[in-house]
């Protein structure tokens, strides 16, 4: 009985602690991302000006200067591609991204995958659906990203989705899906529901919405 008391115990302080600590990892692992990306200024600007190196040096050893740097450089980024000038300058600069060899390729990929992710405009992960997968009579909870195109949808009978389905408990990798819309139910649940009822595994449930 003082075994089950011991192990009833402990796993109560670890649903305290584990998602401080995994909050905690994520956060780190993010600022020593910006950090790295700093630090790779830096190194860049003390090689073309040598002169600079010792100032630079400090700069790049101040703790969480690389963060705001990085984030203010983001920051002004989207001010500056905000109006007509900075989206012609834009332009300009996928142009040119596009007539390098390999770096176009991928250059290109992640920029079509950002702007549909991300723009205001986009359809991706704008409504959790539910669908049956792997196989008939098994349910799993994925995400429209928008619409097959192109000569895909030219040989797909009838309307189709295109649905993104997390793993878990990573969401981030998974499987891409093309499906009749007839056989996708939609859900009235927000997208961040749906997530965290994937990344729990099923156990953080939403509380269930009239329809």
């Amino acid at each position: 009985m003082q075994r089950v008391r011991l192990k009833n115990l402990f796993v109560a302080g670890l649903l305290v602690w584990l998602p401080l600590t995994t909050t905690i990892w994520v956060l780190w692992q993010l600022l020593s991302v910006f950090d790295g990306i700093f630090r790779a200024i830096v190194g860049a600007l003390g090689a073309v000006a040598p002169p600079l190196q010792p100032l630079l040096e400090r700069l790049a050893h101040m703790p969480g200067l690389g963060v705001v740097v990085v984030l203010a450089a983001i920051l002004l980024s989207g001010v500056l591609v905000a109006n007509m000038v900075g989206q012609w300058w834009l332009r300009q600069w996928d142009s040119m991204i596009a007539r390098i060899p390999i770096v176009k390729s991928i250059y290109s990929s992640v920029k079509q995958v950002s702007d549909t992710l991300f723009a205001s405009n986009g359809n991706a992960f704008r409504q959790a659906v539910m669908v049956e997968y792997p196989r008939r009579g098994s349910w799993t909870i994925g995400f429209v990203t928008g619409a097959p195109g192109g000569e895909v949808a030219q040989h797909l009978p009838g309307e189709h989705i295109s649905v993104y389905i997390p793993t878990t408990p990573n969401p981030t990798s998974g499987f891409f899906l093309m499906l009749p819309r007839s056989e996708v139910v939609e859900l009235v649940m927000s997208v961040d529901e749906a997530l965290k009822y994937v990344i729990s595994m099923g156990v953080v449930a939403p509380a269930a919405t009239p329809r």
